[in-house]
């Protein structure tokens, strides 16, 4: 039985995950950690990462401000953490980072199978297409999602952006330039409205043609799902720092 930390437990993310591992026999959440949250379901709710139970790995789906006691927790108790948490910073994320010498650390800015086929994709068309196609970047999100762009697209933007050699320049706001488009920019663009869930897509604009790579999701579940199948990859792992492309051998 994989004993589980639930990080940010009742937060929209938090009650997915509790609701599929309830049905699930092969893990069970142990505690969670919230510190807004209250007891919900049959497991404690813990406000910071202070005096926890053992367990074999830590789902977190909380804020950028639970990081560093997470990180305390896991190095302490060499517990494996699967880190899904948008909305870091530079310096949080080399925290992150450097934590994987200590204890294995999972780490993306999207759990999806489909976005990180994406990913794959979109890289293989910057291969192919980048010195003569402009690149842009579309991203939708619900209207409570706080931060922007989303981690999926600067995931997408790094990805392409190694692919072409890392000489590209992300351009987030055009409404205050009064000039033509540079050949060396990735043009990154938000929405926030309604209940969408998460849509990305990527823009290979070419001389007469256009290609178009989108993904859409629908349901929160294809993000816990990811995330369950993280917690069972890392849970025996050594200290280091994975991802996806791990997991799934893209």
């Amino acid at each position: 039985m994989l004993r589980i930390i639930l990080s940010g437990c009742c937060g929209k993310m938090g009650r997915v995950i509790n609701d599929i591992i309830s049905a699930d026999d092969s893990a069970k959440i142990i505690a969670g950690v919230d510190a807004y949250g209250e007891k919900y379901s049959d497991f404690p709710v813990y406000k910071n990462f202070e005096q926890l139970p053992e367990a074999d790995v830590i789902i977190d789906f909380s804020n950028p401000n639970a990081l560093d006691g997470l990180i305390t927790y896991a190095a302490k108790t060499k517990t494996p953490a699967v880190i899904a948490t948008t909305g870091y910073n530079e310096e949080e994320i080399e925290k992150i980072n450097a934590a994987a010498s200590l204890f294995p650390v999972f780490f993306t800015f999207n759990l999806s199978l489909g976005v990180n086929l994406l990913v794959s994709l979109s890289k293989k068309a910057a291969e192919f297409l980048g010195n003569d196609f402009n690149i842009e970047i579309i991203e939708k999100h619900h209207n409570l999602k706080v931060d922007a762009p989303s981690g999926t697209a600067i995931m997408l933007a790094n990805a392409i952006n190694n692919t072409l050699g890392d000489n590209m320049l992300y351009e987030y706001d055009r409404h205050s330039k009064r000039q033509k488009r540079n050949n060396n920019e990735i043009g990154i663009h938000s929405v926030r409205g309604g209940t969408i869930v998460g849509e990305h897509e990527v823009i290979f604009a070419g001389n007469n043609e256009v290609l178009s790579l989108k993904h859409e999701a629908f349901s929160k579940t294809i993000f816990a799902n990811g995330a369950i199948k993280a917690a069972k990859f890392i849970a025996d792992k050594p200290a280091g720092l994975y991802n996806m492309n791990d997991m799934l051998s893209f």
